[in-house]
C-alpha cells in the first residue's frame, strides 16, 4: 500500500521520475516491514510464472534425462516417477500427464539446458533446489546411484544456476559419507559449535517449505523432505558434540 502513496506523492512533487523513485522507496519500506519480506520489487516486474501444465512437462522431461543417463533405464526409476505423480496428482490427471508428454517428445527434442532457462525465468531459486532433490531421489530408486547419474544432474543443477555448495548440500542427502551432515549444513567439520548453530538457521530459513512458492503439490513435498534431512544433520551433529 505504502508504496503507492509514495508513488502519488513523487508524482506531484518530481512528476514521473519521482512516481518511479517513490515507488521502488515505497515497495522497499513494504517489503522490509510488511508481509512481503524477502519478496524483491523487481521480482513483481519482472518474474514470470509458469503454468502448472507447462511446470509438470518440463519436470517430467528432465525426468527422462536422468533416467537416461547411465545408459539404461531402470523399470524401478521409472516406477518411482509414476508413483510420484500419481500420489501427488491422482490417478487421472497422473494418466493425462503422461500421455501429453509422449505426445510432446515425440514431436520435439528433450534439451536440459533450453529447459532450464525457462524454468530460470520463471521459477523462484527455493524452487529449482527442490527440482534437485527430486532428481537425486529418482536415481536413488533403483538403490544405486551411479557416477553419470551424478553428473548429469549436476549439469542439469549448472544450468539451473545452482551453486556449488547447494548442489554438493542436496547430492550429501542422497550419496553417503562419513561427513554428510556437515556438507548438508553447507560447513566444514572444524566449525565451532557456534558457527554449527549459525549454519543450521541459516539452512532452516532457506529450505523451509513456506520459502517454496509454487503449486506443484511434488516440489512442496520435496521441499518438506529437504526441510527434514537439514533437521536430521543438526540433530546428529548436537548428538556427535553433545551440543
Amino acid at each position: 500500500m505504502l508504496r503507492w502513496v509514495a508513488a502519488i506523492l513523487g508524482y506531484f512533487i518530481f512528476r514521473l521520475p519521482g512516481a518511479i523513485i517513490g515507488f521502488l522507496v515505497g515497495s522497499f519500506i513494504d517489503n522490509t516491514y510488511g508481509g512481503n519480506k524477502g519478496r524483491s520489487v523487481f521480482q513483481d516486474f519482472s518474474r514470470q510464472q509458469v503454468s502448472p501444465a507447462d511446470f509438470e512437462l518440463n519436470l517430467l522431461s528432465l525426468c527422462s534425462i536422468v533416467i537416461k543417463a547411465d545408459g539404461q533405464v531402470s523399470q524401478r526409476e521409472l516406477d518411482y516417477v509414476r508413483q510420484y505423480f500419481v500420489s501427488t496428482y491422482g490417478k487421472e490427471k497422473a494418466n493425462a500427464i503422461f500421455r501429453t508428454f509422449n505426445e510432446v517428445i515425440k514431436n520435439r527434442e528433450i534439451s536440459a539446458q533450453k529447459i532450464c532457462s525457462y524454468l530460470n525465468q520463471r521459477t523462484r531459486y527455493e524452487v529449482r533446489l527442490q527440482l534437485l532433490h527430486f532428481l537425486f531421489g529418482i536415481v536413488q530408486a533403483d538403490g544405486a546411484i551411479r557416477p553419470a547419474e551424478i553428473e548429469k544432474i549436476r549439469e542439469i543443477a549448472r544450468y539451473l544456476k545452482v551453486g556449488t555448495y547447494d548442489f554438493e548440500s542436496i547430492k550429501a542427502m542422497f550419496v553417503k559419507a562419513a561427513d554428510n551432515a556437515y556438507k548438508i549444513l553447507e560447513i566444514d567439520k572444524n566449525s565451532s559449535d557456534a558457527e554449527v548453530k549459525s549454519a543450521y538457521r541459516k539452512m532452516a530459513k532457506k529450505y523451509h517449505p513456506d520459502k517454496v512458492v509454487t503449486k506443484d503439490e511434488a516440489i512442496k513435498r520435496g521441499a518438506e523432505e529437504k526441510f527434514k534431512e537439514v533437521q536430521k544433520a543438526y540433530e546428529h551433529i548436537q548428538a556427535e558434540r553433545g551440543i
